[in-house]
């Protein structure tokens, strides 16, 4: 019998649920964050600190997170993270007072945030499913919804003030952050597909994941160096378009709308992503998707109306939208049974390490160039990736 395309054992709706409120509620609190980092008279340069220190701690957990779930302890890991998830926002809202005390609750919502993607993430790449790229893909447009939906309601309840209240933002997300919660005892129901209920297999030793042949592995890299380039573009425009927004005098509902617009693109892109692989390939895909988007929002850079900003996000969502399902389906596709937590992982550790290292650079050029500076600096960093990934990615399709 052929395995369903629904990811079948895995309590699927609940993972989608999950996917949902997490990510509405992390691009949520990434702007708010910044407007509160603002708020506290936090120079524009320093934001990049601030997009850091999410990042911090999950560059040195990763791996052994990772290694967690795949010796069982996916349950765990949920709900370790969406309570550290609950804390770090009840943090941001009563207790910052001063940049330290912000650095330091955006690190628990780092590692609360990096918990809970591994144990949804290992959770889906148990899934015995031959179209692992329809499964990502679907599982990435629910998150691409949710980040729709999140600079809405940031505009919703920003107003058309140029810096927003704060604290009905950080509220919000402290009600997704309980959505977290809910969901995350819902999955810990559910057993992941392909496990059995008698005794655990020994785990696949650390050096023996790793160890795949030289080609494979540099396509994984490559793949994970573009995964981290989207992600800290996505990233850094949900920090870094509110800074931009205050320099031009643009309101909160405005930017509300152009994160918006960019998510709603990544959803649409996402939706015919299956239909695209089939007839482009998956690696000429990531690669033109990938160097689109770093052309487009190094075009943000230029003194330009809202309105042609808005164009430029839209264009540079739909590209946005293909990286992350493609290298997710890439590290599934190659890791063997036993081993893709930790792969799992590795990427999402290429991510952590990215925005960690990438913003703190960044924010040069924010200091020197204004926040419009940030966007050129990604755009070009993104184009270097690509342009390094031609190679390897390529001969995957050899």
């Amino acid at each position: 019998m052929a395995p369903s395309s629904t990811a079948p054992g895995i309590g699927f709706p609940s993972v989608l649920a999950h996917a949902f409120f997490l990510q509405a509620a992390v691009y949520l609190v990434r702007p708010a964050t910044s407007y509160k980092a603002l708020e506290l008279g936090v120079d524009p340069g320093l934001l990049g600190l601030v997009v850091a220190s999410f990042s911090i701690l999950p560059v040195f957990l990763a791996v052994f997170i990772g290694r967690a779930a795949d010796r069982g302890k996916e349950k765990h890991i949920l709900l370790a993270g969406a309570a550290l998830l609950i804390i770090a926002g009840a943090g941001l809202l009563f207790a910052a007072p001063s940049l330290p005390a912000l650095l330091g609750w955006n690190l628990i919502l780092g590692v609360g945030h990096l918990m809970s993607l591994i144990g949804e993430h290992s959770r889906l790449a148990s899934a015995t499913n031959r179209n692992m790229d329809r499964v990502f893909g679907f599982y990435t447009m629910v998150t691409a919804v949710a980040q729709a939906v999140a600079p809405l309601l940031l505009g919703v309840l920003g107003g058309p003030a140029v810096t927003p209240d704060t604290s009905m933002l950080l509220l919000a997300y402290l009600v997704g952050a309980a959505g977290v919660l809910a969901t995350s005892v819902l999955m810990a129901r559910h057993r992941g597909a392909g496990r059995s209920s008698g005794p655990a297999k020994a785990q696949v030793k650390l050096r023996t994941a790793l160890h795949v042949p030289p080609a494979a592995r540099n396509t994984l890299i490559a793949s994970i160096g573009l995964s981290m380039m989207v992600l800290c573009t996505i990233d850094l425009l949900q920090v870094y378009l509110p800074a931009l927004a205050v320099e031009r005098g643009i309101s909160t509902q405005a930017v509300g709308v152009l994160l918006a617009l960019r998510a709603v693109a990544t959803v649409l892109s996402r939706l015919a992503m299956d239909r695209l692989v089939r007839a482009v390939g998956r690696a000429r895909l990531l690669l033109v998707s990938t160097g689109a988007s770093a052309v487009l929002v190094a075009l943000l850079m230029l003194p330009l109306p809202t309105s042609a900003m808005a164009v430029l996000l839209v264009l540079a969502g739909l590209g946005l939208g293909i990286g992350q399902p493609l290298s997710m389906t890439v590290v599934s596709m190659t890791a063997t049974e036993g081993t893709r937590g930790t792969w799992m992982s590795i990427r999402l550790l290429g991510n952590r390490l990215g925005q960690a290292v990438i913003p703190v650079g960044v924010g040069v050029f924010a200091t020197s160039m204004g926040a419009g500076g940030v966007f050129l600096a990604l755009g070009v960093t993104t184009a270097a990736a690509t342009l390094g990934a031609i190679v390897p990615l390529r001969s995957m399709e050899d």
